[in-house]
This record gives C-alpha cells, structure tokens and sequence, in this order.
C-alpha cells in the first residue's frame, strides 16, 4: 500500500510573567529533565552543534511504547525565535515554529505554529486531520502551560 502524507497544522499563544529575553533565554536553555517539567516521563540527550543550532535526542512514551525523535533546533536570538525539525522518528520533517513577542516590560507571550506530517496507509478524512490537529494543540499547550509555571518559578 501506498504511505500518504498528510499536514496537520495547529497553533497556540502561551503567556509568561517574564520579560521576552529573559523568556526567550529560559526557554533554549536546553536541559536534560526539561521533559519532566512539561509533566512527560522520557529522556532528553541535548548536543549543542553551533552557537545556532542544537541537536536534540528525545525518548517518550505514547500509549506504552518508546518513542524516539531527534530534532535539529535552529535558534535566532535577533528575533527571540526558534524552529524544531523533526530529522528521525515517527513524524519526519515535522517542524515547529516559536516566537517570543514583549508584553509590556515585564510579560511576554510565545506564539507556537506547528506543522506536524503524519504518515498513513489509510486515507485521512479532513474531519481526521482536524481531530490530530485540536489533540497536537491540547498536548502542546498543556506542556507549555506546565513549562510556564516552572519558568515563573524559577525566575522568584
């Protein structure tokens, strides 16, 4: 049978109590137990490649099975973004997008865009796709709903 591929997009706008830099240093500042911070059991190899990009090597947990993903992240400081590429695992080439924008002085929101491609031997219906697409947003913002209250934590 033939593998389709599908896009799944989804979005979401995260707020913190924390000035945009401060936010967007926090949030690269890459660490092994970061997925526990999101409320994720698994593990998190981080390989720093350039002073631009990193290699992360991640392994979760989805319906009782290991999962394991490596992605390239591409940071620009400039404009306190970052972009995730999916180069192994189950959603290949799956990328996300991050932006941090000022509120103010002392806020700041993320703005998430997500390109997730699923790969099927089954025919995807549009009502499929917009189901993955509203769970893909659940799960993303709950971690970083979660990644949100560790980094006002911390920043006490």
């Amino acid at each position: 049978m033939n593998v389709r591929t599908y896009s799944v997009k989804y979005g979401f706008t995260q707020h913190f109590t924390i000035p945009a830099k401060k936010a967007y240093n926090w949030c690269i500042d890459y660490k092994p137990y970061d997925l526990s911070l999101m409320h994720l059991g698994g593990s998190r190899r981080i390989r720093k490649l350039t002073d631009d990009a990193v290699l992360l090597s991640e392994t979760t947990f989805a319906n009782g099975e290991a999962v394991e993903k490596t992605k390239l992240v591409r940071l620009n400081p400039r404009r306190l973004s970052w972009s995730s590429t999916h180069v192994s695992g189950p959603f290949l080439h799956s990328q996300f997008l991050y932006q941090i924008s000022p509120i103010g002085k002392k806020r700041s929101k993320l703005e998430f865009e997500g390109l997730l491609l699923v790969y099927s031997n089954v025919r995807l219906t549009h009502e499929k796709i917009k189901r993955i697409a509203k769970e893909e947003r659940l799960q993303d913002s709950t971690s970083w709903r979660h990644l949100a209250k560790a980094m006002a934590e911390e920043m006490r």
